[in-house]
């Protein structure tokens, strides 16, 4: 009998663990691999329960935030002692500090590596030196990975121009994916006499929550009463881009909107809802969305790379323009006049497109296909 194979995952939070990686988990598991997971404990360590076979090493040293350079040198050392360790076959990559310091790690033990880039987020957002220094470090680092994946085909176009990556390593794939069992149309729709539009994400002036909210007041002094604003997720202090609370409690004040703060499971939130709105500057493919779809909802977002991509416009939802909240209010006066009956057409179309785009085990399948044909290489 042959050894299994052994397959590192490595993330910069066990929360990015728990929330995006578990299809692929299941997906290797199902094959026949041996799992480790590196990454940083917090509370969701506890999907351990539901994967006892997996081994979760702790991460030390990584922190998302940290611009510290001898804290990315320690880094480098801490993952080639603990991949040498381990006797890792292959180690799979996810966000930005381990797809640059992994590949280095990786690259050191002659192990085969890849990295997945999910979303280009404040660095490439906001340019300035910030982006500059990741640009020049993916592309010291990301011709050591074997295969380079992408969560959207825009963000691949864009470091095959910027000549960060090689064409013949970079493929693109739909997002993480999205559970359609566990995000399942319930049949319910709200009440006919008040439309309900709800924001789920990081609080971040990057997801729109600006326009959101300045849509909301617009929409509802000419609704009179007729319509209601959610806004569900936590704020990100460690995130430059984080709303700030005087702001935040201000909007609450005025009634704006109703702030229900972090959800842990979001699908009464979605069930609840009439439309689910994220107005965002930039995503991989954002989970909110496909979320919404796969429970039968329709969706309001922006043209932009991973939000653009989850929207037939005028099928299961609008393309507003980004950072625009004038688009945005006219989008959800449209949504509101359709009617309900509408709506529910849209919400079905929208998990019609789920299930053949979105599905996690799709994703799972596709990225698992890119290891095992490195593993025969």
């Amino acid at each position: 009998m042959k050894p299994k194979k052994r397959i590192g995952i490595v993330a910069n939070t066990t929360w990015n663990i728990y929330n995006f990686r578990l299809n692929v988990i299941e997906k290797l598991l199902n094959e026949g691999f041996d799992v480790f997971v590196l990454a940083p404990i917090d509370e969701y360590i506890e999907y351990k329960e539901r994967f006892p076979r997996v081994i979760h090493i702790p991460l030390r040293v990584l922190t998302r935030d940290s611009k510290h350079p001898l804290k990315d040198l320690i880094l480098i050392a801490e993952l080639r002692r603990k991949y040498k360790i381990l006797n890792l076959d292959l180690v799979l990559h996810y966000t930005h500090k381990p797809n640059i310091y992994g590949a280095i790690a990786g690259k050191l033990l002659s192990i085969p590596t890849i990295g997945v880039v999910t979303g280009l987020g404040y660095p490439f957002l906001k340019k300035g030196w910030i982006e500059k220094l990741v640009t020049l470090m993916y592309k010291m680092t990301l011709g050591f990975h074997k295969k380079v994946i992408f969560e959207n085909e825009d963000d691949r176009i864009l470091f095959i121009d910027k000549k960060i990556v090689k064409q013949d390593k970079a493929v693109s794939i739909k997002g993480c994916g999205v559970n359609i069992t566990h995000f399942s149309p319930n049949g319910k729709s709200s009440k006919e006499d008040i439309t309900r539009f709800t924001f789920i994400g990081r609080l971040l002036y990057d997801k729109g929550i600006k326009e959101f909210v300045k849509a909301a007041s617009e929409i509802k002094n000419r609704y009179n009463g007729t319509t209601k604003f959610t806004v569900v997720g936590e704020l990100d202090k460690d995130n430059p881009s984080s709303v700030n609370p005087d702001e935040l409690a201000k909007w609450v004040h005025e009634d704006i909107i109703d702030y229900k703060g972090y959800v842990k499971d979001v699908r009464k939130v979605i069930s609840d809802s009439d439309c689910i709105v994220l107005p965002s500057y930039r995503e991989a493919i954002a989970r909110s969305l496909t979320e919404a779809m796969a429970m039968g909802k329709p969706i309001i977002t922006t043209n932009v790379a991973g939000c653009k991509e989850a929207v037939d416009d005028g099928i299961n939802g609008f393309i507003v323009k980004v950072k625009s909240s004038d688009s945005l209010e006219e989008a959800i006066s449209k949504m509101i006049t359709v009617g309900n009956e509408e709506r529910i057409k849209m919400g079905l179309a929208g998990r019609k497109k789920a299930e053949i785009e979105f599905d996690d085990k799709i994703i799972a399948t596709q990225i698992v296909a890119e290891i095992n044909s490195i593993l025969k290489d």
